[in-house]
């Protein structure tokens, strides 16, 4: 909160230089302030603020073991889980019954039948997969909240001092890495963190553009670090200096910084965090420290000019389209699933694979339509 008037005076200053160097003849950048887009910016950074302070309420009820539907929400995830089932076997059967159209009537039976089956087994397995999705978020949740696990703790209290807060925020940025990585490559993770890429622009209102689904994800957890003596006020201030560090380096106004760049994660880093080719794609996720990334092979400096939104841009600033397109992208793909490996797949397995597999499908429905109306073709 005291932070909040340095990112005003700093997003104003950024766009005064762009202005500047629009007017000294440079061509436009992404970096540029297009007012519909900070709108949104902003206004998903307050929701950033404000839902996790209701949502634990809210959820609380549902969570097993805690909440007093809890066990309903289990129950109905399972009886949704069987409905699929059986149903895909239904689908399945009727579709071996009729390998080919001879009577009329007969397959119009059949495709009418296995059509209700792969409906009821859609509808079912976005039951199942959604209870069963929030279940277990809001237990992982809670199990592994700070205050939980501190009073757990297996080293003493390592104090407020330098020594242990430099230890608290070396060690949140290592976690840090490996849950933003996560998100990138994991559908329903990505479907939290999709909201901070959807802007095409990249500018300081574009680090306000936070998720406010977080409730809805299964991370690793920082409370973890409870366990090792970080107290959890140490820990909010880990984190507060997590994301002021992440602030600053959502610019194009500064270029390469140096020797700094074999080590911290810098305005030309994230760039590339946040561009949209390949070469790109799920690279540089690190906060403070671009390290990580350097260890675990997902660096990638920054060459060509970087485009930056998604893969495919969701053209729109309405903030329920921000943080719903996705997760109504994964309910369809999981409607339209024939089985459990395609459903879980389309939730567990990273975005890329969810278009590639759709692709496949797309063209082996394509080869099976042509071979069928090949013969049809010769006889006429």
């Amino acid at each position: 909160m005291l932070a909040v008037p340095a990112y005003f005076a700093s997003m104003a200053l950024e766009a005064a230089t762009f202005r500047r160097r629009r007017r000294d003849g440079s061509p436009a950048r992404a970096g540029e302030y297009e007012s519909r887009d900070t709108r949104a910016s902003l206004l998903m950074g307050v929701l950033s603020l404000v839902v996790p302070l209701v949502s634990p309420r809210l959820l609380r009820p549902f969570t097993p073991g805690r909440g007093r539907f809890g066990r309903g929400v289990v129950a109905v995830a399972g009886v949704a889980a069987v409905v699929a089932t059986v149903a895909d076997r239904a689908a399945k059967r009727t579709a071996r019954e009729h390998p080919e159209v001879r009577d009329c009537g007969t397959a119009r039976e059949a495709a009418r039948s296995s059509t209700v089956a792969r409906r009821v087994a859609g509808s079912a397995g976005v039951v199942a997969i959604g209870l069963g999705g929030l279940s277990t978020a809001t237990a992982w949740s809670w199990r592994t909240a700070p205050g939980r696990l501190y009073e757990r703790r297996v080293l003493p209290d390592l104090g407020t001092g330098p020594l242990a807060l430099a230890f608290a925020t070396v060690t949140w940025d290592f976690i840090y890495y490996w849950n933003h990585r996560l998100m990138h490559e994991s559908r329903y993770m990505w479907a939290i963190h999709v909201v901070h890429h959807s802007s095409e622009h990249y500018n300081l209102s574009t680090a306000l553009r936070q998720p406010v689904a977080d409730a809805l994800g299964t991370f690793l957890p920082y409370g973890s670090l409870c366990l090792l003596g970080v107290s959890p006020e140490l820990l909010t201030t880990a984190r507060g200096i997590n994301l002021l560090w992440q602030y600053w380096i959502h610019t194009e106004a500064v270029g390469s910084m140096g020797r700094s760049e074999a080590v911290l994660n810098t305005p030309s880093h994230h760039r590339v965090h946040h561009g949209s080719q390949p070469q790109y794609l799920d690279r540089n996720h690190g906060s403070i420290l671009i390290v990580w990334d350097r260890l675990f092979g997902t660096f990638e400096p920054e060459g060509d000019r970087v485009v930056y939104g998604l893969r495919k841009n969701i053209d729109s600033f309405n903030p329920f389209v921000i943080v719903g397109h996705e997760y109504a992208a994964i309910a369809r793909d999981v409607a339209s699933a024939g089985s459990w490996g395609e459903r879980l797949g389309y939730v567990v397995r990273g975005p890329g694979w969810a278009r590639s597999h759709r692709a496949a499908l797309e063209q082996a429905a394509g080869t099976r339509a042509a071979s069928i109306l090949a013969p049809a073709t010769a006889s006429s």
